[in-house]
């Protein structure tokens, strides 16, 4: 066991929890209780009163850092081989803490973060884990995992403000004082049923984002003397000025059969995805290019391989359509997986761009092919199934191919894409929310301040362009050049999170110059369906990735997002041993991207961290 002392320290923009080690040679006097520096008033002194345990324990409150000592000195190890267990975490980092099992004679903590790093276990054999904890809940809100009562997640206190804002919309019928446990019980059907009424989409705003804290790019590095090692480090990027980016003629067909070879092979790869992502295709291609930017066709196929794949494919598409085509009624009466499956993609199939011509009418045979090829998915995909928002992502395909069985294979290979957006985790989507915020921090740290400012530095309202690819953002036509341009994957696989920034951008000056709150933000967004033009969107995005890319200051972590660079391998999580699991249909019977649907019932399944706590000095053990 080495001993140390635990401090939480209060800087200008962030606060920190640190371990440091002692010095062996003394005794517990070493070891100082130092409470928050404050101007002295009766006020604060009652505040400070609140986190002193009644003794001497092993971790310290430190106020706002500046250049003086502070008048209580630590003690800590000389430089040697027990300063690698040091360490520093920023409470926006962490994720979860891991406490001690019943029973043991003395107490313990593991600190887990965002990227699932999991600390040294931190002993207490003399008491202070409540007060520890209780200081903390100043800062975080701790609750019970519904799943494992040793660990308590951690999230920010402005979940209540998102709270209060729902309840200030009367977005639930029942009311949203408990919208913070329902959530978390059941994201799609709390979050999703209830703000349809408002913008019909958002889901996950209220689960903070699995990402470090990023401060405002303006922040200048500053180094502080009496806290060595632990620095507030952030940069001013010089992006440069912004390029003029202009759109070119879409891929004729001309173009294309210049590309192909003798026998049907398709050159230069490469520079063929080049002129798509600059202008896209013209609508004479999109049914036979589409197959091979969604992996249907092998781009080194021949013209007679292609074809004895069609017929290998087409049987077994029908092979598994006629699984469940082949399932009687009383079978079904005793299967509720495909009954939730076949009553969601019904309900959802009656709905999905009525307004286009290939599915308006009620006995439109689009209809019934849309239904047919989203059963099948699920005989395909038996892990995932039918998730509500697919049918938005077929529907384009089949309008293309006009094919039932190509419209199924593209679509596959779309799903491959972005079938993480669908599971029930939403690690993905939280991931890449984080990643949108990541990218907007750095272009435009003025409009992230703003929008932190307001309760939606977290990008909630961003939620559906992901989930869906802007499916309900633009209009139909836009969206099959959208989808085409970001198929190519250049200039990387996230080129859609900078088609968010450039509506952001777009928006700028619409969103500051207005009294706009977090309702009105919400609304204003909302708003902007179909009311862009994809080509604008798509020169803004274009020049903002031109714009990092030339940039020579560039973070490492957006230059991997952006494909700059290689990206590391990211470190397995310790805190849970479930893999994301894909939404049965009972758990989003209520999810309803178009129109309002009932809430959950509230539920039990947070709980917030009781005052008692097993108690017992703190060490570390390596």
């Amino acid at each position: 066991m080495i001993p140390g002392v635990v401090r939480i320290i209060e800087k200008a923009s962030d606060v920190l929890l640190q371990w440091t080690p002692v010095e062996e040679d003394g005794d517990a006097t070493q070891i100082h209780y130092t409470k928050k520096e404050s101007p002295g008033s009766a006020a604060c002194r009652a505040e400070e009163e609140l986190f002193d345990p009644g003794y001497e324990p092993d971790w310290a409150v430190i106020g706002p850092v500046g250049t003086k000592a502070h008048p209580q000195e630590l003690s800590v190890a000389k430089p040697g081989s027990r300063e690698k267990w040091a360490f520093s975490l920023s409470l926006s980092e962490l994720k979860s803490i891991r406490k001690s099992k019943l029973g043991l004679s003395w107490s313990y903590l593991i600190f887990i973060t965002k990227e699932g790093v999991s600390f040294q276990a931190l002993h207490f054999h003399q008491g202070g884990t409540k007060a520890l904890l209780k200081a903390l809940r100043k800062y975080v809100l701790l609750a019970t995992s519904p799943k494992d009562s040793r660990l308590f997640l951690v999230y920010p206190h402005d979940s209540h403000a998102l709270s209060h804002s729902f309840d200030e919309l009367q977005m639930f019928d029942d009311g949203s004082s408990d919208l913070v446990s329902r959530f978390f019980q059941d994201p799609y059907s709390a979050t999703f049923g209830g703000f349809s009424k408002v913008t019909n989409f958002f889901r996950g705003a209220l689960r903070p984002q699995d990402v470090p804290h990023q401060r405002p790019l303006s922040e200048m590095a500053v180094g502080l003397e009496d806290e060595p090692g632990f620095e507030v480090i952030t940069c001013q990027v010089d992006l440069g000025e912004r390029p003029a980016i202009q759109r070119q003629a879409p891929v004729s067909e001309q173009e294309w059969e210049s590309h192909i070879d003798s026998e049907g092979r398709v050159m230069d790869v490469d520079g063929l995805k080049k002129k798509i992502f600059s202008g896209g295709l013209c609508s004479a291609l999109r049914k036979d290019a589409w197959k091979f930017l969604l992996g249907y066709y092998p781009w080194d196929s021949t013209a007679e391989e292609r074809k004895a794949l069609v017929r290998r494919k087409t049987d077994e598409y029908f092979r598994m359509k006629l699984q469940w085509k082949s399932v009687s009624e009383d079978q079904e009466r005793r299967n509720s997986l495909l009954r939730g499956y076949r009553s969601l993609i019904e309900r959802d199939v009656s709905r999905t761009d009525r307004n286009n011509k290939f599915y308006e009418g009620n006995d439109n045979p689009g209809l019934g092919l849309l239904n047919d090829v989203l059963m099948t998915y699920c005989m395909f995909n038996f892990d995932l199934g039918y998730v509500q928002g697919m049918s938005d992502l077929l529907s384009p395909i089949l309008y293309v191919t006009q094919n039932e069985v190509d419209a199924f294979w593209c679509f596959t290979g779309f799903m491959e894409m972005v079938h993480h957006n669908f599971e029930e985790s939403q690690e993905s989507m939280k991931k890449q929310l984080a990643q949108l915020n990541l990218l907007l921090r750095v272009l435009d740290p003025v409009l992230c301040d703003f929008l932190d400012s307001k309760d939606s530095g977290n990008l909630s309202f961003c939620f559906r362009w992901i989930l869906i690819w802007f499916k309900r953002e633009f209009s139909f036509q836009d969206i099959l050049l959208l989808w085409e341009v970001l198929w190519t994957g250049l200039p990387s696989p996230n080129f859609h999170l900078l088609i968010g920034c450039g509506i952001l951008d777009l928006e700028r000056d619409a969103l500051m110059h207005s009294d706009y709150g977090f309702n009105e933000i919400l609304k204003h967004i909302n708003e902007l369906t179909m009311k862009m033009s994809v080509e604008d969107i798509l020169c803004r995005a274009e020049a903002l990735n031109q714009q990092l890319a030339h940039c020579q200051d560039l973070p490492l972590n957006v230059k991997e997002l952006l494909g700059l660079i290689e990206a590391k391998s990211p470190a397995p999580s310790t805190d849970t041993a479930s893999s994301p699991q894909p939404l049965s249909p009972s758990q989003v019977h209520e999810l309803d991207l178009t129109e309002s649907v009932s809430p959950s019932q509230p539920d039990s399944s947070i709980e917030i961290l009781p005052t008692e706590d097993t108690t017992t000095s703190q060490s570390l053990s390596p």
